[in-house]
């Protein structure tokens, strides 16, 4: 009986040892990883790659690769990804194909499979680019001088033209040399190590202020380095908001993970401090935000807290109360908006909207309605201008919340990090 007992313990004893060697073994981005590959999916969507795991996203924790690209791991026994990216070009036989190079060999995948007869040697799909490739990034016409692929490896650049298949060797002499490259916002980002430099995809050149700290910009993370500029990392975020409002002041309020940035209206200064310095009880990441006679509505899962503004903005007692218990819909809540001088908030889940009289007792979600346009949002606001809907680093204009709700197709495409924060890259 001893001796089982003995066996079984050990046995337990390496069971546990793997899973911590598994555990300790899975990447964590906000640790400052020098990522192996970035790409775009055909959903829009950064894939983040580092060693034989993937970050989808922003934010989020790490996953196998050949989870989600499985003839990779078949093929070649992933250990990492030397570059990746997506063929964006709808004059092309490729069009929204992703191509992966690891060593000598390139795959192409459409919509997460494997295309027949992949993969194939990289001689045979881009002639002229060499094996064991640094970095990949997409270029289209006008931003490159045709449809092409900028390809990295040490000092050499080569650029693809994808109809001719014709490639020329250029000269980034102030660009650093890139272990992952990103066009994301019609803007070109090389990664090393865990910074970025953006740079001009026709000359290589590198202006402002760079490197910068990828963290800062393209991931959600709880801490950033001493020498972040707070402000203008959150002005300038590639990640999506969680939430914003204006309160009746005009002042503005826009949430992002554990930090929020706030506008001034009377000298349109911005501010950025973390969640939970100025609203304690909340901790981090809301999912709405609302405001209605100078309070903060704050919703975070099921249940919604209440701040009074000021300075400093002050939790009501009481709070937090269930969301369906004040607003009469159960949470979590994507997003939510109150019109000046009105008393009905828009509270949206999924493509649904729901109206809730605030004046009310007790309060009801009524009026549903499908959003035609989008499947989901991330955050909206409405002030003296209108509705202003937010869906990943862009938003819509709406002239009232009607034309958003009735409305068959989208307005103009606009950049939060500019027209809404004043970012200049």
């Amino acid at each position: 009986m001893k001796l089982l007992s003995h066996i079984l313990f050990l046995a337990l004893a390496v069971v546990l040892a793997q899973c911590d060697e598994d555990t300790s073994a899975v990447p964590d981005r906000c640790q400052g990883l020098e990522m192996d590959a970035v790409a775009i999916n055909e959903g829009d969507i950064p894939y983040f790659f580092k060693g034989d795991h993937l970050f989808k996203g922003f934010h989020g924790k790490a996953e196998l690769s050949n989870e989600s690209f499985a003839e990779l791991d078949d093929h070649h026994h992933l250990g990492h990804v030397d570059a990746a990216f997506r063929m964006h070009y709808k004059n092309s036989s490729d069009h929204d194909h992703m191509f992966f190079f690891l060593d000598n060999k390139v795959f192409s995948y459409y919509k997460h499979k494997l295309e027949d007869g992949f993969p194939k040697d990289i001689s045979e799909v881009f002639p002229g680019i060499p094996d064991h490739l640094d970095a990949a990034v997409e270029c289209p016409k006008p931003e490159c001088d045709e449809d092409s692929v900028i390809f990295f490896k040490g000092n050499d650049i080569y650029h693809f033209n994808v109809q001719t298949k014709a490639v020329d060797e250029k000269e980034f002499e102030s660009m650093p040399n890139c272990t992952s490259a990103l066009r994301f916002m019609e803007h070109y980002y090389c990664f090393h190590g865990h910074m970025f430099s953006k740079f001009d995809p026709k000359t290589g050149e590198v202006h402002g202020k760079y490197p910068k700290e990828a963290r800062d910009y393209f991931m959600r993370c709880s801490k950033f380095s001493e020498e972040s500029d707070h402000v203008e990392r959150e002005r300038c975020s590639r990640v999506h908001l969680d939430a914003i409002t204006s309160d009746n002041a005009g002042n503005m309020y826009a949430f992002r993970g554990h930090h929020f940035l706030s506008k001034d209206e009377n000298n349109d200064t911005m501010t950025a401090d973390t969640i939970e310095n100025a609203f304690r009880e909340l901790h981090s990441e809301v999912d709405a935000v609302f405001t209605y006679q100078d309070h903060l509505y704050m919703i975070k899962d099921d249940h919604l807290f209440l701040y009074k503004v000021g300075e400093p903005h002050t939790h009501l007692d009481g709070y937090p109360k269930p969301v369906k218990e004040e607003l009469g819909i159960e949470g979590p809540i994507d997003a939510a908006f109150i019109c000046e001088d009105h008393h009905i908030a828009h509270i949206i889940k999924g493509n649904k909207i729901y109206d809730v009289e605030m004046k009310a007792s007790p309060r009801a979600a009524v009026n549903e309605r499908t959003i035609p346009v989008f499947n989901n949002v991330d955050a909206a606001m409405c002030d003296g201008t209108g509705v202003k809907v937010i869906k990943g680093n862009h938003f819509y204009h709406f002239m009232s919340t009607h034309e958003f709700v009735a409305g068959r197709s989208l307005p103009e495409q606009r950049k939060v990090s500019l027209e809404l924060f004043g970012c200049d890259h």
